[in-house]
């Protein structure tokens, strides 16, 4: 007996150091528990949203952006009786959060029908997750999107004169650097991704709770230590204050006059606030039209990241604000 069980304590020492050494060598094993979790949460948030959707919201289901992606689908969504009432409907296109290394589509199927009932051809975005692909892949994708909506916005009683961006978190990072390619031809040469729309098509972002200067990070505690792991499944490397094409991947560091009209916020209580303010304190230097919902510190409800998506009274102010926004960016 006391031979087994010193067999077993050395298994066991040995597994854990196995266990250790795979956490240091590579993102996968932390990127995996991350978004088990993430995942998790989400679809909680989407179900919790599912009571509030109104009848007669239209879905075309799995649609395949890009043939030649394994990974290239998306979801449009509609309300029936606008169709009838507009014919053509102004677009939105939500790419989804999850730290760049969870999430799809389907998530934000209940939000995406919410925006859709307010006279809206929303659509849903897949693309591919770190560390299983790397950076600029989603944003690669996020074009191929656009492009194919854009070519069949027929079949969706879409207006392809009126895009507007839209993303949460990770989602919120590709959609800010997709209005820079599509705004900016020498970021699209510098990140070299394609535009999938004409400037001019573009017509505004509604970006909540992301990220948008990887430069100066505050990597210290628990949320730091997801950040790390989030860089180094998305861009492949520990370190990249060396890498300069990573660090393209700043949006703040090539805005331009060209930017789009957009839409911020994040919680009172989210740790990438800063990130939000950042980006429309460097727009409104631009003198960019920009909208904010920012809460202030003492605000009665401590709001953290994605708090848009809880149909509570914040959220519903967030809801309509959004859709202030985009009524006055269609005047």
């Amino acid at each position: 007996m006391k031979k087994i069980l010193q067999h077993i304590f050395i298994f066991i020492i040995i597994v854990g150091f196995c266990i250790f050494i795979a956490f240091k060598l590579s993102p996968y094993p932390s990127a995996w528990i991350v978004r088990h979790g993430f995942n998790k949460e989400a679809i909680r948030v989407n179900k919790a949203l599912e009571k509030f959707v109104p009848k007669n919201i239209k879905t075309i289901g799995n649609l395949h952006y890009d043939t030649k992606d394994k990974d290239a689908f998306l979801n449009a969504y509609f309300h029936s009786d606008t169709v009838k009432i507009k014919n053509k409907l102004p677009i939105i296109v939500w790419t989804h959060g999850g730290g760049l290394i969870s999430g799809n589509k389907e998530q934000l199927s209940n939000y995406c029908k919410l925006l859709a009932s307010y006279g809206y051809v929303v659509f849903s975005i897949d693309y591919s997750i770190a560390p299983e692909k790397k950076y600029p892949t989603p944003m690669r994708q996020l074009n191929k999107a656009l492009e194919y909506i854009s070519s069949n916005s027929e079949k969706f009683y879409a207006d392809n004169s009126f895009f507007v961006l839209a993303g949460d978190s990770g989602g919120s990072m590709i959609s800010a650097a997709t209005a820079n390619i599509i705004t900016n031809p020498s970021y699209a040469q510098l990140t070299k991704v394609k535009p999938g729309l004409d400037s001019k098509q573009l017509r505004g972002l509604l970006l909540y709770c992301g990220i948008y200067e990887i430069d100066n990070l505050n990597t210290d505690g628990a949320f730091g230590a997801f950040l790390k792991t989030v860089q180094w499944a998305y861009f492949g490397k520990k370190d990249i204050s060396d890498d300069e094409y990573a660090k393209s991947a700043s949006v703040t560091n090539f805005l331009t006059h060209s930017f789009p009209p957009t839409f911020i916020s994040a919680g009172n209580d989210d740790p990438l606030l800063p990130q939000s303010k950042l980006l429309s304190q460097k727009l409104s230097a631009l003198g960019t039209p920009i909208d904010t919902l920012f809460f202030p510190e003492n605000y009665s409800i401590k709001l953290g990241h994605e708090y848009q998506f809880t149909y509570d009274k914040s959220g519903k102010m967030a809801l309509e604000r959004s859709l202030y926004f985009l009524k006055n960016i269609a005047k």
